[in-house]
């Protein structure tokens, strides 16, 4: 876990509210505390996603409705 990313404590509260982390197609499943993460990483820096760090997964792994 990052600094700043989601603590456990955090995570089972908010985890619940989001839908399964279920694949479309040939899509796999995303997880979503990573992706989660990853856009928490790039509202607190400001980065572009393109920049977004690499431990929250590839850039255009992001569903293009959250870019």
């Amino acid at each position: 876990m990052g600094r700043g990313d989601l603590s456990d404590a955090e995570w089972e509260l908010i985890g619940p509210l989001l839908p399964p982390e279920r694949g479309r197609w040939a899509r796999p499943a995303g997880d979503n505390r990573r992706f989660l993460n990853g856009m928490l990483y790039v509202l607190r820096v400001g980065c572009p996603w393109r920049d977004m760090h690499e431990r929250y997964g590839k850039w255009n792994w992001a569903p293009p409705s959250t870019q």
